[in-house]
């Protein structure tokens, strides 16, 4: 049976203690570029809202976090990404290696351009 959760935070807390410094780093960022963002689960992961409409998914796994969906940019944008792209629209950042916010806050600031051009 897969663990169901209420919130964000009972999400996190499911993860091993490094990990949950990993996933609320990773929120903390997306959260400093897409402001005044609300939170829920979907899919059974976290994700983050404007609206009540998705802008960007995070998850943790046994052995990388995620951000999805991370949808195709210009050639510099696709050059920062291409590193950790593990399948269109999905990026994978394995917990082995220092985990690059600053590429995540790059693909946060797309994504809510990108949500913001489509409201």
């Amino acid at each position: 049976m897969t663990a169901t959760f209420a919130t964000v935070d009972d999400y996190i807390g499911s993860f091993p203690p490094e990990t949950q410094a990993v996933l609320q780093e990773m929120r903390r960022t997306i959260h400093r570029v897409v402001p005044d963002a609300g939170e829920k689960i979907s899919y059974q992961i976290p994700a983050v809202t404007i609206g009540g409409k998705v802008v960007v998914y995070f998850a943790g796994w046994k052995h990388h976090v995620s951000l999805y969906p991370v949808l195709d940019g210009d050639d510099d944008f696709e050059r920062l990404v291409a590193p950790y792209r593990a399948s269109k629209g999905t990026l994978k950042f394995l917990l082995s290696e220092p985990v690059p916010y600053g590429v995540i806050e790059t693909v946060a600031r797309h994504l809510l351009a990108q949500h913001q051009a489509s409201a």
